[in-house]
């Protein structure tokens, strides 16, 4: 029972991630139908621009601050020069020009950081275990993860449902023709939500920063798993990518504590070991199948 609420809590953990990465992808995607190839990158410069805050600061704070500045600027620029002139277009365009980008973003950062990988080490303040349950102790760190990701989906549903600029997001999505004939600058709305996505990111960076290798190519190495997540939960909509977020974190951090241990109870090693590493690398593409053989448009997809 502590090994299942360890890896209850490791997934959540990884939920917090991938929402935190899936709700700015999901409202470009779903609103803009931009498919963001660069999305990653975000995530990715945030590391780096906190790893280099904290370098010169020692500050946690700082590295949070330089983490959503220097994304955050940095998706409004792309926006910009970029994206922008994409949305007319089709997504083979969107896709070849955003892949482009992302490469260029590897290179970019690689020629202002350097090529060997900075460390970021645990901030004090938050370094440590506590005990959740008699004879299980969790960091600290991983937990004031979860409690961040809480937070921002908290303040995302109070900025989409509660706010006049959510409001205008809703209806931009619905018919932006319509917002924009109203008196609504659709295209500044758009580069808001865009460099909203790319502040999640930065902040995701942050959080990871300290948990996970920072490496250029890191934000492309998960940003499959975020496309799942939203596919999963529903295009376009925040609470389906919180629902993905969880389901998805859940399966793999449950998949790789458990799946190893079925198989061997059952198979010899010789065929347990392959049999187990490869349906644990493909328990998330599993349920996203069985979730779209059900529910095509996902489990929570946008209201129209």
């Amino acid at each position: 029972m502590l090994m299942l609420f360890e890896q209850l809590l490791n997934g959540l953990q990884y939920s917090a991630l991938l929402f935190l990465l899936s709700a700015g992808l999901t409202l470009v995607f779903g609103i803009m139908n931009v498919i963001n190839l660069t999305h990653g990158s975000f995530y990715m410069v945030g590391a780096f621009c906190a790893a280099a805050a904290v370098a010169k600061t020692g500050s946690f704070l700082a590295a949070i601050l330089a983490a959503l500045v220097g994304a955050g600027l940095y998706g409004l620029v792309i926006e910009l020069l970029v994206i922008r002139h994409l949305y007319r277009r089709d997504h083979l365009d969107q896709v070849l020009a955003t892949l482009g980008l992302a490469l260029f973003t590897d290179e970019l950062v690689s020629v202002l950081f350097g090529r060997s990988p900075p460390f970021m080490s645990i901030p004090a303040a938050l370094a440590g275990s506590v005990h959740v349950l008699p004879g299980l102790a969790y960091p600290v760190m991983r937990l004031a993860f979860i409690a961040a990701g809480a937070l921002v989906a908290v303040g995302l549903w109070w900025l989409i449902s509660r706010t006049r600029v959510g409001m205008l997001v809703r209806a931009g999505a619905d018919d932006g023709e319509m917002v924009d004939a109203l008196g609504v600058n659709v295209q500044r709305l758009f580069t808001l939500i865009f460099s909203l996505g790319a502040l999640l990111c930065g902040f995701a960076g942050v959080m990871a920063a300290p948990l996970l290798a920072i490496q250029i190519g890191m934000g492309e190495r998960i940003l499959i798993t975020t496309f799942v997540v939203i596919v999963v939960g529903g295009v376009g909509s925040v609470r389906g990518a919180l629902v993905g977020s969880l389901l998805i974190g859940m399966t793999d951090a449950l998949g790789r504590a458990f799946i190893p241990t079925l198989t061997s109870m059952i198979l010899p090693p010789q065929l347990s070991d392959p049999l187990s590493a490869s349906l644990v690398s493909a328990s998330i593409y599993i349920l996203m199948a069985i979730v779209l053989l059900f529910k095509p448009r996902g489990l929570v997809p946008a209201r129209h």
